[in-house]
């Protein structure tokens, strides 16, 4: 995989332990989910390392996402494991990486309590120190979203408090159709039982 991720979302960490949805100013926030869906649409159109294929650029505008929804954000802490342990993530081109297995997050969506394990991939760690990983699928994975799941990342916080959005939710970059990326597939214990209607959705253009 030429790089593991297009956008470093720069998440917001406050003084809060539970997993309830805090008050968010919601205008100021959808404006900075649209602006960072603009860049992106941008970067993917004109970028030379766009992973949309050079025959699609004419016809690519935009990509599709869900209407923003402040349901699908949450804060949460970062339950850190005591002892880690090390694992092979398989990826799209059946390789295997090192991940650590670090922690978890925990959320309440529907009145159902849902967790998502966070990842150290160690062999980007020497050159993105402190990132967490979390690549997960849910009830709209080969329907409404990309059949390889979707990518979620963060930065570690001295905090420990992260805003858990999944309006910022992407597609690996084998989403798009363009051959050479080497994408980590979701493990299946980050399957959600639930439908996550926030975040990125199929690539109209891609021939899979």
């Amino acid at each position: 995989m030429r790089r593991l991720f297009y956008l470093t979302i720069g998440l917001l960490a406050a003084c809060q332990t539970t997993t309830e949805q805090p008050v968010f100013d919601t205008n100021e926030t959808a404006a900075r989910i649209i602006q960072q869906r603009r860049e992106k649409d941008g970067t993917f159109k004109n970028g030379q390392d766009s992973p949309i294929r050079a025959e699609d650029k004419a016809a690519f505008e935009s990509l599709d996402y869900f209407p923003i929804d402040l349901q699908y954000r949450f804060r949460v802490p970062l339950q850190k494991y005591d002892k880690t342990e090390t694992f092979k993530i398989i990826t799209s081109s059946g390789k295997q990486r090192d991940t650590e297995k670090y922690g978890y997050f925990e959320f309440v969506l529907d009145g159902t309590k849902q967790r998502l394990q966070v990842y150290k991939i160690l062999d980007i760690q020497s050159r993105y120190p402190g990132y967490l990983f979390v690549p997960f699928t849910d009830g709209t994975t080969h329907h409404e979203s990309y059949s390889g799941g979707r990518y979620l990342e963060f930065h570690e916080k001295d905090t420990g408090l992260y805003d858990l959005d999944f309006n910022f939710a992407y597609n690996p970059s084998c989403a798009y159709g363009k051959e050479g990326y080497n994408c980590p597939i979701p493990p299946a214990e980050n399957k959600l039982d639930v439908a996550i209607r926030a975040g990125e959705k199929k690539y109209a253009l891609a021939t899979h």
